[in-house]
Formats: structure tokens, C-alpha cells, sequence
């Protein structure tokens, strides 16, 4: 009995090194449960996201977008602005249509052979290369286009196709200037053929420019402020071709204009404007639905 009250050696030896271990093993299963946690935390987060993702695209439609305006009416310099705005591209239908080709898609094969036999590239062709484009991964949240639609039966037939997926445009944003700002804008422009640097006779001249007794640039003084290459003035920015360009933008755009208005989805920016101007009218009307 004396023995078996006598607290055995081994017996405190195995108690003193637990409790010497307990701290360690406390500390890794902390460790441990702050990993999961965090882990789990994340997962969760992520799926949660992923959730809202395919949730957006399931309920709400994609942004599509059409910019239009005359010549010199600003929307060159406002659609790259937009694009950082909104985080879709904005689609060229010349450069959709080359990039078709060189990928040697369907639709991009028969635009080539069309091409190569010098004829014009048919609207169910380009309504189709549109159609491959904006399934890309890019588009997901949207895209705008950029010179689509050029005509109402072009409208109309964009119209059918994004029908197809029960979706349609959602803004038409048309730049409005006064004619006579336009000529003034355009007639000054002269660009340098290798860079494709623009200046302006008024809001952006050459250092090197010089004025006649006429008071407009003399052309041998316009030069590149970089290179001191000639610079020149493309053919259709005269006058003469800007008229044209005018008839034909409110024979043809105009028409396209009256086709959306009445789904309230139509929104006119004063692009006389100054351009900070300008952008602050675009930004206000980016995300008005009515």
C-alpha cells in the first residue's frame, strides 16, 4: 500500500513533459484554426463573387453602346475616354472585319472573297463578323461600336441580331455641333504623315507656323515640331468634302437617331463644348437610363 501511494517517477516525468508540449501543440492548432479560417474566408468571398458575377450576367444586360457624330464632332477624342470609363472596347467595324479575315473565320472568308473580287462587303457579313466579336471574353460586360450602324437597314438588322439573344442597345450617345464650329475644327487640322501627330492652326499650331496677309498658315511653314517634317492636310478635310460628309451623315445617321428615340435611349451631348466640358456631359449621361 506504502508503494502504491509513492507517485511513480515515470508517471511525473510523462505529466512535466505534457505540460511542456501543451503550449507548442496550443499554439499550431491556433495557427492551424487562423489558416482555415482565413482560407475559408477567402473561398467564401470568392464564391460569393463568382456568385454576383454569373448572377449579373444571367439578369442584367450587357452595355451596348453606340456613339455617333459628324465629323469633328469630338467623338475621337471623348470614345477612348469612355472605353476607360466603362472597361468594354469600343469595336471598329474595319478593324473587326481585318481581324476576321487574318483569322480566317467563316464569315471572315467569305468577306475576303468578296473583297479580293472587289466588291463591297455585304450588311449580313459584317451583322455576322459582329456577331463572333462580341461573344469574346472582352465583351462580357458590354462593348460599344464604332462606326455600326452606318444606315437604318443596318440598324435594324443589328437590332434583329441582338434580338436573337434577347438583348438590345442600351445608349446611343450622338455628339451635336454647330456646322460652322465643325468646319472650323476640321479645316485646321494638319497631321504628320509618319507619326500621325495632329496640329491645329488655332488650338494646337506647329511652332514653325507663320500666317499671310491673309491671315490663314502659310503651308511651307507647317511643320513638325519633333521632326520638322512637312506636314499636310488630309483630302477630306477642305470645306468641300466636309459638306458632303454632312449630307451624308444627316441623310444616313440622322434616320438612325429617330429609329432609337422612342425606346428613351438616345442622348445628346453638346460637343461645342470645351472638352472637360464635353466629359462631364458624358459621364452624367453614361449611366442614365431615361
Amino acid at each position: 500500500a506504502a508503494l502504491a501511494a509513492q507517485p511513480r517517477r515515470g508517471d511525473a516525468g510523462a505529466r512535466a513533459a505534457k505540460c511542456e508540449a501543451d503550449p507548442a501543440l496550443m499554439g499550431a492548432a491556433a495557427f492551424g484554426g487562423l489558416l482555415a479560417g482565413g482560407l475559408g474566408v477567402y473561398f467564401g468571398m470568392k464564391s460569393k463573387a463568382d456568385a454576383i458575377e454569373q448572377k449579373h450576367n444571367v439578369y442584367w444586360p450587357r452595355k451596348i453602346m453606340m456613339v455617333f457624330g459628324a465629323p469633328g464632332a469630338g467623338k475621337g477624342t471623348q470614345g477612348p475616354r469612355i472605353v476607360d470609363k466603362l472597361g468594354i472596347p469600343q469595336l471598329s467595324t474595319g478593324d473587326m472585319l481585318r481581324e476576321a479575315v487574318a483569322k480566317g473565320t467563316e464569315v471572315g472568308k467569305k468577306a475576303k472573297e468578296v473583297m479580293a473580287a472587289g466588291g463591297l462587303v455585304s450588311d449580313d457579313i459584317v451583322i455576322g463578323i459582329i456577331r463572333d466579336r462580341i461573344q469574346e471574353d472582352d465583351c462580357k460586360a458590354g462593348f460599344i461600336l464604332d462606326g455600326f450602324p452606318r444606315t437604318l437597314p443596318q440598324a435594324q438588322a443589328l437590332d434583329e441580331m441582338l434580338a436573337a439573344n434577347g438583348e438590345a442597345v442600351s445608349l446611343v450617345m450622338a455628339f451635336d455641333v454647330n456646322p460652322a464650329v465643325l468646319e472650323e475644327r476640321v479645316c485646321g487640322r494638319w497631321i504628320d504623315k509618319a507619326s500621325g501627330r495632329s496640329y491645329h492652326v488655332k488650338y494646337a499650331p506647329p511652332k514653325s507656323m507663320k500666317l499671310g496677309a491673309d491671315g490663314k498658315p502659310i503651308p511651307a511653314s507647317m511643320k513638325d515640331d519633333i521632326t520638322g517634317d512637312a506636314l499636310f492636310q488630309r483630302p477630306d478635310d477642305t470645306a468641300e468634302a466636309l459638306k458632303k460628309r454632312l449630307d451624308g451623315y444627316k441623310h444616313q445617321t440622322v434616320p438612325i437617331l429617330d429609329h432609337y428615340a422612342p425606346k428613351g435611349i438616345v442622348k445628346s451631348v453638346d460637343g461645342g463644348a470645351p472638352i472637360d466640358k464635353v466629359w462631364a456631359e458624358v459621364q452624367a449621361k453614361l449611366g442614365k437610363k431615361k
